[in-house]
């Protein structure tokens, strides 16, 4: 019993990092790029096991699976696929990712360089999986200003009470004419139930929600109302990307571009990034 609590309060522990606000290999330097976690004797815990519930095409990949769901029971699985090094399958969750071995006994979490072809292979990969987890909230769920052209599209978490937010936004005839297509996702960074998650409720039940957001960017009141919502979605998903700060700017790409960009140094990254594609 005694060891079933010490194992339960280790991959808790286990868990907590991989869902960690801040990726480890931020933290490390170039060295400790790809950093293992051991997990002793988990092979031989499922050499019996495996025959059964191996998937005859990639026996190795069910392998991951079962580890992971006996170390890791509660880690919500979305995706397991071979990564670019052989022996190396690449795990999605929560708009994250890490690498497990192909024996299900290591743990590596960190961005991949490849240096002959001098690029991380990690980071466009963390950027599909944000973007498809924007696209799966729907836009029905967004907020959006459209220019009469669009040219280029960026979705912004914003807070209402943060300085730069309001700058941004009111700056965003700005973008507009530059044929930016806004998608507006909100994100209180005072927490739920606070006065800027009000206030973003607010505008959410609005009759005409852009005119309830450009007021009260403004500096105006508006008044206190109540409906269904997607505020506490925007702020999982904020929470899962993770997003540390606001304005924070994603791309299509699902690149992060944290803080405010007036509109023609906006519109100049986006120019950029498309020649690179």
């Amino acid at each position: 019993m005694v060891g079933l609590r010490a194992f339960g309060i280790f991959a808790g522990l286990v868990l907590s990092q991989l869902r960690s606000t801040e990726p480890l290999f931020t933290k490390v330097c170039m060295k400790q790029l790809i950093r293992p976690v051991l997990f002793l004797g988990l092979s031989s815990l499922f050499t019996a096991g495996l025959a059964q519930a191996a998937d005859p095409v990639d026996p190795k990949l069910e392998q991951v699976r079962s580890s992971l769901a006996v170390f890791l029971p509660n880690l919500q699985i979305d995706h397991i696929a071979p990564s670019a090094i052989p022996g190396l399958y690449e795990v999605t969750f929560d708009s994250r990712l890490m690498y497990v071995s192909e024996n299900g006994r290591f743990i590596l979490q960190g961005s991949i360089f490849d240096l002959e072809a001098q690029r991380d292979l990690t980071k466009p990969r963390l950027g599909e999986i944000r973007a498809q987890a924007m696209e799966a909230l729907g836009e029905d769920n967004m907020l959006i200003y459209e220019p009469a052209e669009a040219r280029y599209q960026i979705t912004v978490f914003t807070d209402i009470d943060c300085p730069y937010c309001r700058k941004m936004h009111n700056e965003m005839a700005g973008y507009l004419e530059r044929g930016i297509r806004f998608r507006y996702l909100f994100y209180p960074r005072a927490g739920k139930d606070s006065p800027s998650y009000n206030k973003a409720v607010s505008v959410w039940c609005a009759d005409d929600r852009r005119a309830a957001l450009d007021r009260i960017k403004g500096g105006a009141k508006l008044p206190e109302r109540s409906c269904d919502n997607p505020v506490d979605k925007h702020m999982t998903l904020a929470d899962k990307m993770p997003i540390r700060g606001t304005p924070a700017i994603v791309l299509n790409s699902g690149e992060v571009l944290p803080g405010y960009l007036p509109p023609e140094r906006l519109l100049q990254v986006l120019q950029d990034r498309e020649k690179n594609q």
